[in-house]
């Protein structure tokens, strides 16, 4: 009996194969590697996807709008973004042809089902559907991988089902939209402008252009603070905390001043902090962001790749819990191979319960670790690891305990306060080294004692508006409205990052492209940048599972309210893309024309794929630059003729907008040999480059050796 069992991942194919037997033999085929081996007399081969290997394309590409889709080969779809696909679809066909029976293996969610089912139906052959079984497991491990083998269960259609609709309805919204709105730009412009909307790219945008109106219409109001500095350098506060009239501030300031303090009343009080749950990706995400920095799709990465590595579980879960199934004792145990992780579990209580969050998952517990502990993990992902495993031993001690010293003062009939907190029990928090633990020293003072003031302060400040989302603070702003899934909010905020609607790292701040995009569009398509609809159609996708909702029937609303939305665009096109236009141009100036007065704006142009920067006033100026790949615009100009300073390469160069600023244009420079090529023998030349001089091959370009006039003496050893 030959059986064919399909993986995500290469990684994953080859900790299944050697689940399953130790003597499993590693395989290729057109470059791809596979394996074999046997087991309970059956031939088992196991081959991998790598990732999604099909995707939806439309039945006729000249149709105006994309309704009627197919899967089709990634490599036919997108041939240069695909084109390694080729080798893994030829290889599946090959290795699955005829096999007797089929088991579905790749990660156990909507993503990782999609990518299974369509192996095996359009690689394998639909009519092997019937004999597929399914795996389902949440770590890499020897222990999960054969109890997932042993226990296959059905693949579970109706998980099919919500990802096919969640492509389509991704497809319908983001390729028909984002073609209508470029389409409405070159018809009103003629111009190219690359532009993307999406079902949930543009109300996430649209909650980014929010905020940042809220900022920008915010109107500062004064107020002032009363504090005061007490023997004991203790800094007391009135009791009124902000005060918006500044003669009742001056009225306190006048009435205490020179006045020493009661101590009017004392309160000590205790107060417990329960453990953390356990993480979630959000969550991981968040304290990621919160603890390193980390963006959450760099985190996202990085859980990932642990979890293929076998030292974490499956990171693309929403749950908050860890069932007693996992084995918590194994898991210590193993952990405990690591000193610095010991000094914590041989202090863990005899009865391990966790501190389980409300979250749940059918699919897949909380991230936690499995024990194996990793060897050569770079920094990043050692730090990522780290968090995953002190949160797993933290949530399974008890409660930290402090004890709070509330201190009410009279200054002259004026009220003032403060507050030490100090722990009387770590609890949790001593193992768990991610977070700061208060503890404070009390002072000795009782009711009644008389305290000398040593300074009266009167602190004017300003209301602040409120705060930018970052990256961590907009994830979970998308969780809390239910827009997006686990699995792909980090890549939704990537998106905007890659369209220029947003800038910024420690703060989100959206651009003048990203503002009049979802100003347009309210105007003239508001359903596009509705959250109720991209929250109902998330919901009645979600509903799949359960009978709630059907795929046809999502798929033919999401068709009804995109068709709606492309008429909108239709009726206004014109306007929209005037709008849309000179916003772009707006949020892309990075200069003044140094010939006509005009505005030096960044463009693409899609004949050589490439940006450059030209006039506002074309085809009346031509100015124009070139720019490497890559390029920023710096604040600064350059002192010489005032253009722009951009920065390029890596490592980053900083230069004049001007490749020729400075330089004597009516010398021609002649290149000079400096020796033979050390890679085909052919002359060495120094030429001089946009950025100084350098050494190239005379062969170029079939000979791409260059390096500095600095390294030329090395090379040549």
């Amino acid at each position: 009996m030959h059986e064919v069992i399909v993986c995500e991942k290469p990684t994953s194919a080859e900790k299944i194969a050697k689940a399953l037997s130790s003597s499993a033999k590693k395989k290729v085929y057109k470059k791809v590697k596979y394996w074999e081996l046997k087991k309970d007399s059956k031939d088992i081969t196991v081959v991998s996807a790598v990732g999604h290997l099909y995707s939806l394309t439309p039945d006729n590409p000249k149709d105006k709008v994309y309704f009627n889709l197919h899967w089709a080969p990634a490599y036919e779809v997108n041939k240069k973004g695909s084109g390694f696909t080729k080798d893994y679809v030829r290889t599946i066909k090959k290795l699955g042809k005829n096999a007797d029976a089929y088991i579905h293996a790749c990660d156990y969610d909507t993503e990782g089902t999609l990518i299974g089912y369509n192996a095996l139906k359009y690689a394998c052959g639909q009519d092997n559907l019937d004999k597929v079984s399914r795996m389902k497991f949440s770590t890499l491990t020897k222990k999960d991988l054969l109890e997932a083998y042993d226990n296959r269960i059905e693949l579970d259609m109706k998980q099919v089902d919500t990802g096919i609709a969640r492509h389509v309805l991704d497809y319908y919204f983001g390729v028909n939209i984002s073609k209508a709105l470029m389409k409405s730009v070159s018809d009103a412009k003629h111009r190219f402008l690359k532009l993307s909307a999406g079902r949930v790219q543009t109300p996430t945008l649209s909650i980014l252009v929010e905020r940042e109106k809220e900022i920008n219409e915010f109107v500062p109001e004064p107020y002032w603070l009363i504090k005061a500095i007490i023997e004991g350098d203790i800094e007391v506060n009135h009791v009124d905390g902000k005060i918006f009239d500044k003669d009742k501030a001056e009225e306190i300031m006048t009435k205490c001043q020179g006045k020493d303090a009661v101590v009017d009343k004392i309160t000590i009080s205790n107060s417990t902090t329960k453990p953390p749950v356990p993480f979630n990706l959000g969550g991981l995400q968040s304290e990621a962001y919160n603890v390193f920095g980390f963006s959450p799709k760099k985190t996202q990465t990085i859980a990932q790749n642990l979890y293929t590595s076998g030292y974490t579980s499956y990171p693309r879960t929403s749950s908050q819990k860890l069932p007693e199934s996992l084995d918590f004792k194994s898991i210590f145990g193993q952990l405990s191979n690591e000193k610095e992780f010991k000094k914590h579990i041989d202090q863990l209580p005899s009865k391990l319960k966790p501190n389980n969050g409300k979250k749940d998952d059918a699919a897949h517990p909380a991230i936690h670790p499995t024990g194996i502990l990793p060897q050569g993990l770079s920094k990043d992902d050692k730090k990522i690891y780290d968090l995953i495993v002190y949160r797993f031993i933290s949530v399974f001690f008890e409660a930290a305990k402090f004890e709070t010293m509330s201190t009410k003062l009279d200054i002259e009939g004026e009220k003032f306060r403060f507050k030490r907190r100090r722990v009387t029990h770590k609890g949790w928090m001593e193992h768990y080294p991610f977070r700061k633990i208060d503890d404070e020293a009390f002072p000795e003072i009782a009711e009644g004692d008389l305290i000398k003031v040593l300074k009266l302060i009167s602190d004017e400040k300003e209301t602040k508006p409120p705060a930018r989302y970052n990256q961590a603070s907009l994830i979970k702003e998308l969780e809390k409205r239910e827009l997006g899934t686990k699995a792909t909010r980090a890549d939704i905020i990537d998106k905007l990052y890659d369209r220029k609607y947003i800038t910024g790292t420690q703060q989100i701040e959206v651009n003048q492209l990203g503002e009049n995009m979802i100003d347009t569009l309210s105007t003239y398509c508001n359903n596009l940048t509705s959250e109720e609809l991209t929250r109902d159609l998330q919901i009645k996708l979600d509903g799949i599972s359960n009978n709630e909702s059907n795929r046809d029937e999502i798929i033919s609303e999401g068709e009804k309210e995109v068709k709606l939305i492309l008429d909108d665009i239709t009726k206004n096109s014109k306007e929209i893309g005037s709008k849309l236009y000179e916003s772009y141009q707006e949020s892309n100036i990075v200069g003044t024309c140094p010939n006509c007065g005009g505005n030096l704006i960044k463009r693409y142009s899609p004949k050589t794929k490439s940006s450059f920067v030209g006039c506002s006033n074309y085809p009346d100026c031509t100015t124009s630059y070139s720019i490497p790949k890559g390029t920023n615009f710096l604040k600064k100009t350059c002192e010489k003729c005032g253009l722009p300073i951009i920065s390029f390469g890596k490592p980053r160069q900083r230069a004049c907008l001007d490749a020729n600023c400075g330089k004597d244009k009516t010398k021609v420079h002649t290149p000079t040999e400096v020796g033979k090529c050390p890679e085909c023998g052919n002359t060495l030349l120094k030429r001089s480059g946009r950025y100084g001089e350098f050494i190239g091959c005379k062969g170029f370009p079939k000979c791409r050796f260059t390096c500095s006039v600095d390294e030329l003496e090395s090379k040549l050893k």
